[in-house]
């Protein structure tokens, strides 16, 4: 480069000449001086020459030339100056600038190569115009280092209002104008020659060794110092064929091949020259990748063949290979593979290499305690303190668990006693660590992809444009602000705990910000979802950045999409909680009132959420659980909620029914709805209008909100334990942890799929992102949990013995409700003899019904209590004072051949009442229900 010692310099001499004279000498053209013909200096150091163009053969038949040559005025001349470098000596070193010149001679025509000796004059500094390079004409102006451009150029010129331009070499159009190109992995001179002289004549430089200027590398393979110089830097590398391509459109006047459009076509793919397999993975993952590869330029085959140049391997599956690479075999991780992609090159191996790892896998499991101890309460305690540290590894707090200060009483000897927690407290605080965890969730959300899509100057270009990364993230660092503050406030709230502190105040000093940042997000949630589902389809590079990024622990292996639904489900997860924070403050709490005012507020928000965004089919699916489920609780109904899955089970404890029962759960996103079968119906019921209805086949046990679901279970598979897994909740007002454990009684869906469900929508419910630690492997005797037995005939028998005790226990009980049901039995049985006036014995019946007294001194009911059964009939313990025993009847009842044949044995008997009838009808059913009787459709019975 120049320095500016041209200007400076009073000993040199300074001349005009054409390029040919220093073009070997000086390798850069200098434009920091640029010097006016008119202009003193010119004048007084310069001797004035003319500027001359000459139209070549057919350029001078080009009317569009001439005329474009016409608004032409200026033409940039070399100036050379000859510096000595030292006093005394003969050294000199040649220093080249450039000058405006105005053209002043009209253009001339020149038709052979024989005239242009008489055009060659050292008065004049000449430019030809040729109009193709591969002429002769052109071969030998080159070889007399003549000044020549092509059309393009000069039509560039005219439509820009430039001067025309100086080259040391042949110019023929402007297209690779400004480029600095590198070439590497060429063996071929021939073609590496070629490649050099299209890039000259369309305007680009040159440069052997690869550095910051270098702005595009050519290359021919995708090894080598030169390739790797150029990732770390994130230089474009280029196929040859983009230069061919770019040569061919040379005659294109607005044409550049720097153009992201054009360029992208023919880019380098990160796979070229690579042969991959793929290690540890899912088919549909790898069939994935396997796609991904070819479409990036690469093959791929299957694993351990000699072929293949890079091993992909799944590092959280593949523990160990199956068997020992080559050195020529790159063995890398998955984001070796997605990195390329993101990057559009291929990333440097040695960063992503697979190593084996040296220590066992840390395995999530509850540690093991020996309950072989024929000692109840020894097993009793262990199994409270191995929940307990369950309990422990569960506290989400950021912070040392404090003591409020209203709970801390005195001692006599002043040591602060903690007291048992409020039920206040405790909601506060939960409330303090979902807002937490979903401030960190916002966090990772603009942190790990909204800044990196963002920033300029990324490998291989922008990944997405502007507006795509606009409609993506919306208001989520406004919403991100705001809640930073909430989380801040009540923080400061939770420390320095307090009952008389106001929780509603923090939520209404942002109620105005919270209702400008999310209804414009919510909104468009949509269409946020949809970008990108696209952008991950139409870019690869965008995908692999998802990939990159949805590994890594900030985001708990999510989704971008499954992170952005958290402002969606935020609001109502804020408003459920300060309704149980309500229902747990005082009434002369001033935070009572404040608290409503809050959820006004946030009803307030979510009015301004197009109501046409929520799903009918949901809603549906909602309500068909409410009709099936007896006593389901109204607030299941909300519009935020949304039936996730279902599932049928056993119980195989004492929480939330009996062992043995059957039992459903019904996933939502916010809760857990537990019902067990209902136990058969005896008749028939009409409502008072003589409509009938199905009766619901479930009965409503509990609906669970999912923050109390500390951890999950996954039972391990045994002899005596199958298809089990056990889930340990803690409910807000509770001190004490409760086990539930249940059976799967289907395959689908599988177990393992479930519990992951499970524990993602309870991780978004507390804003967590680490799903997978809320699931712990745990052996079936550490909890005292075991399916065996559970299909045996014995134990059916079992289970409906103590179900229909408890039915016979209500019918017989003293207290008001079984009376209604005993009323309702009898006055069934009253119905079905039409025409039939009541008898006496009757009434009486019916007059002790309605009093107070028992029904043990009615004479004509005998209360039978069944001890055991036999194969050849039943055993009976009687208890009547009156009439003949009822031994013969059991007998009857047995071989009666249906249930047909047996009402009629009792509606032609005149010894029972109606009251006894349906007591024996009861037995019948006992008697049904267990297999040891004739069913209705006259099959024969199971032995027990």
């Amino acid at each position: 480069m120049a320095e500016n010692s041209a200007l400076t310099s009073t000993t040199g001499s300074t001349s005009l000449a054409d390029s040919s004279i220093f073009d070997s000498k000086v390798t850069e053209t200098s434009k920091e001086n640029l010097f006016i013909g008119s202009s003193s200096y010119v004048e007084e150091e310069m001797p004035q020459i003319e500027t001359r163009i000459i139209l070549v053969q057919e350029a001078g038949k080009q009317e569009e030339l001439i005329k474009a040559l016409k608004t032409i005025k200026i033409m940039e001349v070399p100036v050379i100056k000859i510096k000595e470098s030292c006093p005394g000596k003969s050294d000199e070193k040649l220093i080249k600038s450039i000058v405006n010149m105005e053209i002043k001679v009209p253009f001339v025509k020149m038709e052979s190569v024989e005239e242009f000796k008489s055009l060659d004059s050292p008065e004049f500094e000449n430019v030809f115009i040729v109009m193709d390079f591969q002429d002769s004409v052109f071969n030998e102006l080159y070889k007399t280092d003549c000044r020549v451009i092509g059309p393009p150029v000069v039509l560039n010129c005219a439509q820009k209002g430039e001067p025309l331009p100086f080259s040391c070499r042949p110019l023929y159009c402007t297209s690779m104008m400004n480029l600095v190109l590198c070439f590497t992995g060429f063996r071929k001179k021939e073609e590496l020659v070629r490649l050099v002289t299209l890039v000259h004549h369309m305007g680009g430089v040159i440069r052997k060794d690869f550095n910051s200027k270098v702005t595009h590398l050519v290359a021919n393979c995708t090894q080598g110092e030169k390739f790797r110089i150029a990732v770390s830097l994130g230089t474009p590398i280029m196929k040859p064929e983009w230069i061919y391509k770019a040569w061919e459109r040379r005659n294109e006047q607005d044409f550049c091949a720097s153009f992201d459009e054009f360029r992208n076509e023919f880019k380098v793919p990160p796979f070229q020259d690579c042969i991959l397999s793929f290690l540890g993975f899912s088919d549909e993952e790898k069939t994935n990748m396997e796609e991904m590869t070819e479409m990036q330029g690469g093959n791929y085959l299957p694993v351990g063949d000699e072929r293949c140049t890079h091993l992909i391997v799944e590092e959280n599956i593949v523990k160990e290979l199956p068997f020992e690479p080559s050195k020529k075999l790159y063995v890398v991780k998955q984001e070796w593979f997605w990195g390329s992609i993101q990057m559009d090159a291929r990333a440097g191996e040695t960063m992503y290499l697979y190593e084996k790892a040296n220590t066992p896998e840390l395995k999530k499991s509850v540690s093991l305690l020996s309950l072989n101890t024929p000692n109840s309460n020894r097993k009793r305690r262990r199994l409270k303190e191995t929940l307990a540290q369950l309990s422990r590894e569960t506290d989400m707090s950021p912070f040392p668990p404090q003591t409020p200060k209203s709970c801390t009483k005195s001692s006599k000897n002043s040591t602060p006693v903690p007291s048992k927690q409020s039920a206040r407290w405790q909601v506060a605080r939960e409330l303090y660590q979902t807002e937490s965890n979903y401030v960190n969730i916002l966090a990772t959300i603009i942190q790990l992809f909204q800044v990196p899509l963002e920033e300029e100057g990324q490998r291989g270009g922008p990944i997405l444009a502007p507006e795509e990364i606009k409609t993506i993230f919306g208001s989520i660092p406004d919403i991100f602000d705001v809640h930073t503050k909430i989380k801040d406030d009540l923080e400061d709230l939770i420390v320095n705990w307090d009952e008389s502190k106001s929780i509603g105040d923090i939520f209404l000093k942002y109620s105005k910000d919270l209702v400008k940042t999310y209804p414009p997000f919510v909104n468009f949630f949509e269409m946020s979802k949809e970008t990108i589902i696209k952008c991950e389809k139409q870019k690869p590079r965008f995908h692999a950045f998802l990939k990159i990024n949805q590994a890594k622990p900030e985001c708990g292996r999510q989704s971008l999409v499954e992170l952005l639904i958290r402002p969606v489900q935020r609001l109502p997860s804020v408003a459920l909680l300060l309704n149980d924070l309500k229902k747990h403050t005082a009434e002369e709490n001033p935070d009572k009132s404040t608290l409503e005012k809050a959820i006004g507020s946030l009803k307030e928000v979510m009015t301004h959420i197009n109501e046409d965004k929520r799903k009918t089919e949901a809603q549906k699916q909602i309500f068909d659980v409410v009709y099936e489920v007896d006593g389901c609780p109204a607030n299941l109904l909300s519009s935020h909620r949304s039936l996730v899955q279902r599932v049928e089970t056993i119980s195989l404890g004492e929480h939330p029914c009996d062992r043995g029962e059957q039992v459903t759960l019904f996933l939502f996103n916010d809760c857990l709805e537990i019902a067990r079968k209902r136990h058969k119906v005896i008749g028939t019921f009409r409502s008072p209008h003589g409509q009938t209805r199905p009766p619901a086949s479930l009965k409503h046990i509990h609906l669970m909100p999912l923050s109390q679901i500390k951890k999950v279970l996954d039972i391990r598979e045994t002899e005596d334990c199958h298809n089990a897994f056990a889930l340990l909740v803690r409910p807000p007002t509770e001190q004490a942890n409760v086990l539930l454990s249940f059976q799967m009684t289907s395959e689908e869906p599988p177990k393992e799929n479930w519990l992951k469900m499970l524990c993602r929508h309870v991780a978004n419910t507390i804003c967590k992102a680490d799903a997978e630690n809320l699931i712990y492997t745990a052996d079936p005797e550490s909890f005292e949990v075991n399916t065996k037995d559970m299909d045996s005939t014995l134990s059916r028998a079992s289970r409906a013995i103590k179900k229909t005790s408890k039915k016979v226990t209500r019918a017989f009980s003293f207290s008001k409700t079984p009376k209604r049901a005993l009323r309702r039995a009898l006055m069934t049985s009253q119905s079905s003899v039409e025409g039939r006036s009541p008898s006496s014995n009757d009434k009486h019946v019916m007059s002790r019904l309605s009093s107070t007294s028992s029904l043990a001194i009615t004479h004509s009911v005998s209360t039978s209590t069944i001890i055991g059964f036999t194969k050849h009939g039943y055993v009976q313990r009687s208890n009547s004072t009156g009439g003949r025993s009822q031994n013969s009847w059991f007998r009857s009842i047995r071989h009666s051949a249906s249930r047909a044949s047996f009402s009629e044995m009792l509606e032609g008997n005149t010894e029972f009442s109606n009251f006894k009838k349906s007591s024996i009808q009861v037995i019948f059913d006992i008697c049904e229900e267990l297999g040891d009787m004739p069913t209705s459709n006259g099959n024969k019975p199971r032995e027990v």
